[in-house]
C-alpha cells in the first residue's frame, strides 16, 4: 500500500465528493481517480478494497466537519445557557452546511452501512466518539440539560439537516435557523 498521507488525504476527499455528487453504488476506485485528477489506478495503490475505502471515508468527513480544539473552547467561553445552546446549535448546522458534500457523503454511508457490517462497525465508532465527545463537552461546560438532552439535540439537528440538504422546501418558509431556536426551546430546559 502506497504511503503518501497527503495523496491519501486527495483520494478521500474525492470519495466524499463522489459519495455526495453520485452515491455509493458511484463510488468506484476509477471515479475516485477521476475525481482527484489522478492516474488510473492510484486509488487501488491506496486502499485495498471498497470496503476499506468507505471505512476510511468515514474518518475523513469526521476530520473535516469536527472544530478545531481552540473553536471549541472559544465557543464555550460564554456562560452557558439555552441562547447559547441555540448559538452553538446554529454553529454546527452551518458548519455542515459549509462542507454539505461530507454532510450528504455521511447520508449515504449511513445508508450503504446498512449492508456493509464492517462499515457498521466502523461508522458506529465514529458516530459515537463524536456523540460522546458532544455529550462531555455539554455537561461538563455546565450547559442547561443533561445527556439525554444532547442526544435529542442530536437526533433533531440531524433530521433537520437531512431535510434541510434533501427536501429544503419540506418546511415552507422556515428558515433553519428559526427551527433550530424552536428545537432548543423546547429540549433545553430553562435556566
Amino acid at each position: 500500500m502506497a504511503r503518501n498521507p497527503e495523496r491519501r488525504t486527495t483520494l478521500l476527499d474525492a470519495a466524499v465528493q463522489v459519495l455526495a455528487d453520485e452515491g455509493a453504488r458511484g463510488l468506484t476506485f476509477r471515479a475516485v481517480d477521476t475525481r482527484a485528477g489522478v492516474p488510473t489506478g492510484t486509488s487501488s495503490n491506496y486502499f485495498r478494497d471498497r470496503d476499506q475505502m468507505l471505512s476510511q471515508v468515514a474518518d475523513r468527513i469526521f476530520a473535516r466537519l469536527t472544530p478545531a480544539p481552540e473553536d471549541i473552547d472559544a465557543a464555550l467561553l460564554p456562560p452557558p445557557s439555552r441562547a447559547l445552546v441555540v448559538e452553538l446549535m446554529r454553529q454546527a448546522a452551518q458548519r455542515l452546511a459549509a462542507d454539505r458534500s461530507c454532510y450528504l457523503g455521511l447520508f449515504e454511508l449511513r445508508l450503504e452501512a446498512v449492508r456493509r457490517p464492517e462499515l457498521r462497525t466502523q461508522l458506529t465508532r465514529v458516530l459515537r466518539s463524536d456523540l460522546d465527545l458532544n455529550v462531555r463537552l455539554h455537561t461538563g461546560s455546565g450547559m442547561p440539560g443533561d445527556a439525554d438532552t444532547v442526544r435529542l439535540l442530536y437526533f433533531a439537528l440531524t433530521g433537520l439537516l437531512f431535510d434541510h440538504f434533501t427536501v429544503p422546501d419540506l418546511h415552507g418558509d422556515r428558515d433553519l435557523d428559526e427551527l433550530i431556536e424552536t428545537v432548543v426551546t423546547r429540549i433545553v430546559p430553562g435556566e
